[in-house]
């Protein structure tokens, strides 16, 4: 594939990796002059460009496409809506059982007093004001 057929993400994707490669000491698929891989500085990204360019990368990019529908729509009989409408109003019985059931235990808790009060500053200075014994402290 040439450079035209790839993005700007996905060519910095491929040399990124290919990078990453000669530096893990992968064999370099191009046959580059000693003087040119020293004029470079030996540099890793330099050359996976060089071979990018040239197009010898074993590397290529995988897109995800939509997946395609083979379902067609079909327009709904008269029993079928009325079926669907149904099992909404079913839902919707369902929805309002457990919302009671929610609001009951909600009650029930605050009729038990579990529900903590915030804090308030002035319990917390009554608090340090009060001497606290040895053994009650224990």
């Amino acid at each position: 594939m040439d450079k035209e057929s790839f993005t700007k993400y996905e060519v910095a994707r491929i040399l990124g990796a290919r990078a990453l490669q000669l530096a893990m000491d992968a064999p370099v698929l191009l046959k580059i002059e000693k003087e040119k891989l020293e004029e470079i500085n030996y540099d890793v990204l330099k050359i996976a460009e060089s071979e990018f360019k040239e197009g010898v990368l074993p590397i290529t990019v995988k897109r995800p496409f939509p997946k395609k529908r083979d379902e067609k729509l079909k327009k709904l009989s008269k029993e079928e809506l009325k079926k669907k409408e149904e099992e909404k109003k079913g839902k919707k019985v369902e929805d309002k059982e457990i919302e009671e059931k929610k609001k009951l235990v909600e009650e029930e808790i605050k009729e038990e007093g579990e529900i903590m009060e915030l804090a308030k500053p002035q319990d917390e200075l009554e608090e340090e004001e009060t001497p606290v014994s040895k053994e009650e402290a224990i």
